[in-house]
């Protein structure tokens, strides 16, 4: 938007990328983080398991389970919001 790309959360509230989508690509990363860039309807891609190694410590993904499942699924959600997608 205006000369710089756009986060995920600018393309959710222009209605390029829908919330369905959003949860579907974190669903996805979250049951298989080997599964490669989410490729959104509108052509936007993103790679959810690069962000999050480059946002959250291994150790600390490693530390994650049971009752933080839904802490860290809460930490790759606003990785994703503000990641910046591949275009079309």
């Amino acid at each position: 938007m205006h000369g710089r790309l756009s986060t995920v959360a600018d393309l959710r509230r222009s209605g390029r990328i829908s919330s369905h989508e959003i949860v579907a690509a974190i669903d996805l990363y979250m049951r298989d983080p080997a599964a490669g860039p989410y490729r959104f309807a509108n052509g936007h891609s993103l790679d959810v398991a690069a962000l999050v190694a480059s946002s959250i410590s291994p150790a600390e993904v490693a530390n994650r389970a049971g009752p933080q499942e839904k802490t860290f699924r809460t930490a790759v959600a606003a990785i994703v919001m503000a990641a910046h997608p591949t275009p079309p």
